[in-house]
């Protein structure tokens, strides 16, 4: 089985020096707290990576998690065994340049890839709602020992964030969680009510509404297709349109020369044909960059204009068929 696969790589790695376990560069609560979890099944394993989010910085404070915070250009252990990537579907998406000739092993659940594999590499991916899920499944089986309330809360927290709060869940996400809480010491609903307390200041909360107050909604095909550009929290904005009814929301972000564009649909959406990774990752083969995701989030980020790159998104979302039925 692929568990016991990872189970032998990562004993191989640690065996032979230091392995970093490095988290997407966006810091969200599945990358961070995949990374803190796995790497407390073994002290040669640490967790680091280039930032970490709001809730994820929260967490690592209040229960003491260890995570190593790196600049872009980071001076990596002299005796490494190998990497592991966990929650990134491209070395970009780490925002590091991940050091060559050694062993490397990604975890990660999007539906797109674009590693480059060499032989003594490996790659878990599974049919997963959050990344914590398939490494909550390999502690489980490989080193319960690990799972203490901290660890739990950590991959909980990942499972919750990544899956809408469950809106984006299925069957297995929903026993993962309650097999994390079969063995916890804390209670469940006074831990959602904990990491959804998100305190917001008053200018992210105008950020937030100044990016709404800038929404077009247009039809895109056969697609309602709602719009916008955002200085900051992009993920919230594109969910508070969905919320509002649209079927695809798009919001869009220009930094330091680089564009990003985040997307978001509801099942609904998807179930009748919009598969968002996908999109992405036509938009990356079309204008450069790189794209991908799940068929209900998805980011893509690159070097063009904005008004370029949602132009490119917007004929894509155009040609993508509608299943009626």
């Amino acid at each position: 089985m692929i568990l016991d696969e990872l189970a032998d790589w990562i004993e191989n790695a640690t065996l032979n020096g230091a392995v970093p376990v490095i988290t997407g560069r966006n810091g969200d609560m599945d990358t961070v707290g995949s990374a803190i979890a796995l790497a407390a099944s073994n002290p040669n394993l640490l967790a680091c990576g280039l930032h970490l989010g709001r809730l994820a910085n929260r967490l690592c404070l209040e229960l003491n998690a260890p995570f190593r915070k790196l600049g872009k250009n980071p001076s990596w252990p002299s005796k490494i065994g190998g990497v592991i990537i966990v929650d990134a579907a491209s070395e970009s998406q780490t925002g590091l340049t991940i050091p060559e000739g050694i062993p490397k092993c990604v975890i990660d659940h999007h539906d797109t890839c674009e590693w480059d594999f060499k032989p003594g590499d490996l790659e878990l991916r599974g049919d997963a709602r959050a990344t914590t899920q398939m490494v909550f499944e390999y502690l489980n089986r490989s080193a319960p020992d690990t799972l203490s309330d901290e660890v739990r809360k950590l991959l909980l927290a990942g499972l919750i964030t990544d899956t809408g709060r469950f809106r984006h869940a299925d069957q297995s996400a929903l026993r993962c969680a309650s097999e994390i809480m079969e063995g916890a010491g804390f209670e469940y609903q006074e831990f959602v009510e904990y990491i959804q307390n998100e305190t917001i200041s008053a200018s992210d909360r105008g950020a937030i509404l100044k990016g709404m107050s800038r929404c077009q909604s247009i039809e895109s095909g056969k697609w309602n297709l709602v719009h916008t550009h955002a200085g900051i929290h992009e993920g919230k904005v594109a969910a508070l349109i969905i919320q509002a009814g649209a079927e695809v929301a798009l919001v869009s972000r220009s930094r330091d020369g680089e564009t990003r564009l985040t997307a978001r649909a509801p099942r609904s959406s998807t179930k009748s044909g919009v598969h968002l990774g996908k999109m992405m990752q036509l938009l990356a083969e079309k204008m450069g960059g790189e794209g991908g995701g799940h068929d209900g989030a998805a980011g893509w980020s690159g070097k063009i204009d904005r008004i370029a790159a949602e132009t490119a998104f917007i004929n894509i979302l155009a040609n993508t068929k509608r299943d009626e039925n």
